[in-house]
């Protein structure tokens, strides 16, 4: 008899917490700002996430709509967040829609804005007036002002387009630079400190100084 109630207790021990773990999940969250908020913010979200100015939980999935604010994750979120500022220290996979968006880490899907900050790495569409990312970009970035801090696949379409790393596909602006392009840069100045491609614009210039270094209308280096 004691041997079975003892199982009993280590199996109760084995399950507990993960019954502590389920009930930090929550469907949805309806909040004012924090701390005034259903969930506390040390919960996750899976599910609903609806807020008036600011809302923070841990990770998120589902959808976060903010009126006139912020979401936060201090995680990870999966899912579409819609505000004014969408702000998530970890990973997010899906969409960011709103004025200001930024990931901490890996993003992958849309972010559109006037501001997309990503500060790992990018898989996916970065669409508004600034467009930053600093891991590995993996996609496109549309707006105004491009800029990738680290290598770069795929397509960079702005009035200013900067990639520290280097840049495989193509680039098209007013001004186009890449620390090694290996593609196609089409703009009014073009500028490679490596060139591996073809350069179409008012000047070009080839850090390769192959054939030429700076070149009118046309240059390219393979």
């Amino acid at each position: 008899m004691v041997k079975k109630v003892l199982i009993l207790v280590l199996l109760g021990l084995a399950v507990l917490p993960q019954f502590a773990a389920a009930e930090e999940t929550k469907p949805l969250q309806l909040a004012v700002f924090d701390p005034v908020q259903l969930v506390p913010k040390e919960d996750s979200i899976k599910g609903a996430r609806l807020s008036m100015f600011y809302t923070v939980n841990k990770d998120v999935s589902g959808i976060s709509l903010v009126w006139l604010g912020v979401n936060k994750a201090a995680g990870d979120v999966n899912g579409v967040e819609i505000g004014l500022g969408n702000w998530v220290e970890g990973a997010a996979y899906g969409g960011q829609i709103g004025v200001v968006n930024h990931v901490g880490k890996r993003f992958v899907g849309l972010q559109y804005g006037m501001v997309n900050v990503t500060e790992g790495d990018l898989t996916g569409l970065q669409w508004g007036l600034v467009n930053w990312t600093t891991g590995f970009m993996h996609g496109i970035q549309a707006g105004v002002v491009n800029i990738s801090k680290g290598e770069s696949v795929g397509a960079d379409l702005g009035v200013v387009n900067y990639s520290e790393g280097s840049f495989k596909g193509f680039q098209g602006g007013f001004v186009n630079y890449a620390g090694r392009m290996r593609g196609f840069q089409l703009g009014i100045v073009n500028y490679a400190r490596s060139l591996d491609g073809l350069q179409i614009g008012l000047g070009n210039y080839n850090g390769n100084k192959k054939p030429m270094e700076f070149m009118v209308l046309a240059n390219w280096s393979f």
